[in-house]
């Protein structure tokens, strides 16, 4: 089962944008030394108070240029956003860059805050969104492509660089809504769900729906879903439901229209994330694995933007420690339990 983390390298606890951006690069380190599989970037525009990844290419680099082994993914890249053959030829370069890593996550995103802002019709997204990832394969896949379509048209256009993987990096689509579960599915793509518009109880049966799609479609190959939540791991279930609470509440309430109506702390605990103690957590996971058929899972580290450094380096080192080796059992080098030093720094706050 494959181990992630969402970013959006923001906390309203960071005492500036600067110390922002190094407490989140700090974050990354550590994953990759406690071994965790991914980091997913979120791209969020014009909303200072939640996010600061609004280039998430950009960031996505600076991570290649600063590990070796995590892979690296958008989550997602917003298509109708950018030119696609700048984004063909910048995902290729970050494949480049990270030796093959990049998993390349995309979506057309809920908020038309964003397409306003650079002119963009909301109402043209889906379309744009399909005929912007159409173009991107064929320029990943092909030596020379020319494509005559809506939004875009050229001739002859060739890639440099080529992706390392071949014939291109994973590719991902996102599914908030009900009605793209089965559309995913019929496209033979790997799913990434997300809570924001739907509750966790509702997951399997979304996931029935995509893999129904995706097997009547005769597509080859067993389909993959991922789950994108908020996760909060601390030693107590008593400090977990209260270090999450703020940042839980303020993440279940981002988008006011999605609400169904008044939400306390403990329906939203069960329905928008996981907390608690390593064995809760791991027990809530696993249930949700087994229930929707999951691949993998990325838990947002950071919901709300809420949480301290501390607490969020002390709930990173027990979800790669302590959830995370239940599911995919490996050695564990002795240096990675000695890192306590977060517990004691987050006790002393």
């Amino acid at each position: 089962m494959e181990f992630g983390i969402f970013h959006e390298f923001w906390s309203t606890r960071a005492g500036s944008q600067d110390e922002a951006f190094a407490d989140s690069f700090a974050e990354i380190a550590a994953a990759e030394e406690w071994g965790l599989d991914a980091i997913w970037l979120a791209e969020i525009h014009m909303n200072p108070t939640r996010a600061l990844v609004t280039a998430p290419l950009i960031v996505a680099s600076a991570i290649a240029a600063r590990t070796t082994r995590i892979k690296i993914g958008t989550a997602v890249q917003i298509l109708p956003l950018g030119h696609p053959l700048r984004l063909a030829e910048e995902t290729a370069t970050i494949d480049q860059i990270s030796g093959g890593r990049l998993i390349f996550g995309v979506g057309r995103s809920a908020f038309p805050r964003a397409y306003n802002a650079y002119g963009i019709s909301y109402e043209e997204s889906q379309d744009r969104f399909a005929e912007s990832l159409e173009i991107i394969k064929q320029a990943w896949t092909e030596p020379t492509c020319s494509y005559q379509g809506r939004y875009h048209s050229f001739e002859n256009f060739t890639l440099v660089p080529r992706p390392v993987q071949q014939p291109h990096p994973e590719i991902r689509i996102a599914a908030s809504q009900p009605d793209t579960y089965e559309q995913i599915g019929r496209l033979g793509y790997p799913l990434f769900s997300a809570v924001r518009a739907s509750p966790l109880s509702e997951l399997a049966g979304h996931t029935r729906i995509y893999r129904d799609a995706w097997k009547a479609a005769g597509h080859a190959g067993e389909p993959k879903a991922y789950l994108q939540t908020p996760v909060y791991v601390a030693e107590t279930q008593q400090r977990a439901l209260a270090e999450a609470e703020a940042g839980l509440m303020r993440f279940a309430t981002y988008r006011a229209d999605l609400v169904r109506g008044p939400l306390s702390y403990a329906e939203v605990q069960r329905e928008k994330g996981i907390v608690g103690t390593p064995d809760s957590v791991a027990e809530r996971l696993m249930q949700l694995r087994d229930e929707a058929q999951l691949a993998g899972i990325s838990a947002e580290i950071n919901p709300g933007s809420m949480l301290s450094h501390a607490q969020v380096m002390n709930s990173l080192r027990l979800w790669c420690q302590e959830v995370m080796p239940r599911f995919n059992p490996v050695a564990v080098d002795e240096e990675v339990h000695q890192s306590g030093d977060y517990v004691e720094a987050d006790k002393a706050e």
